[in-house]
């Protein structure tokens, strides 16, 4: 079996191995595929093998998807960078977004999200790696911020996200999720109610189902290289 359900098998395959080789059950982890510049077609073959959880980064691109594949059984998740100009609909299409990194995002969430929609899950991102060129704030503000969100009454303040930087071989990927799953018992500790660790990809899905994730977000994996998709645009194909 090859194509988007031939991936979805192997991808999922990795992740009970994963998850029983770390003592877990596979059903506690939660796939989500990452269908950002893949169209709506990829969406509904993915969705035909059982995919309900989709990922996107841009909001026009995912507006535009949402409204073709039209399938009310479909979670959407917000995981890109925010601006507070495209805050509205997001808090009007999608069911998670990841990437809150600022009290200001929050806030817009919160005002613009939909009554009849209910709370809006959110994740915080964290920056582990410390690195100038990734979104996310610090461990240093992370209880402020917590606390911030979880009183918003148009959100729900599910858990914490990461994108750590590349790294070689099992052990050294494993260290910025325990960064994250500690953060998440420091907020467990201080009363904060926090359920979700976002994190892991293609590469290192392994290393952070053994710290512990409840969503990894897989793409490539599933759906194709995104460059090569890109190139083929490019060109017309």
């Amino acid at each position: 079996m090859g194509g988007i359900g031939g991936n979805l098998q192997a991808v999922r395959a990795r992740m009970a191995a994963a998850a029983l080789a770390a003592g877990r059950d596979p059903s506690s982890i939660g796939l989500l595929a990452v269908s950002k510049t893949f169209g709506a077609e990829a969406v509904i073959a993915a969705r035909a093998e059982g995919q309900r959880a989709f990922g996107e980064s841009y909001v026009q691109e995912a507006v535009d998807k949402i409204a073709q594949v039209a399938d009310p059984g479909i979670e959407w998740h917000f995981i890109g960078p925010l601006q507070s100009n495209k805050t509205r609909a997001v808090a009007e299409h999608f069911d998670w977004v990841h990437s809150v990194s600022s009290l200001k995002i929050a806030r817009r969430l919160s005002d613009q999200r939909p009554a009849n929609r209910g709370p809006l899950s959110v994740c915080l991102q964290v920056n582990v790696s410390g690195e100038a060129t990734k979104a996310g704030i610090s461990e240093a503000e992370l209880p402020a911020l917590a606390r911030e969100v979880a009183s918003l009454p148009g959100l729900r303040l599910r858990g914490l996200m990461c994108i750590p930087a590349p790294a070689e071989g099992f052990d050294a990927r494993r260290v910025p999720f325990a960064e994250l799953a500690r953060m998440q018992q420091r907020l467990l500790a201080a009363g904060i109610a926090v359920d979700t660790l976002s994190m892991g990809m293609s590469d290192d899905l392994e290393a952070a189902i053994a710290e512990g994730a409840t969503w990894v977000r897989v793409g490539a994996a599933i759906f194709g290289d995104r460059t090569a998709r890109a190139k083929v645009d490019a060109a017309g194909g």
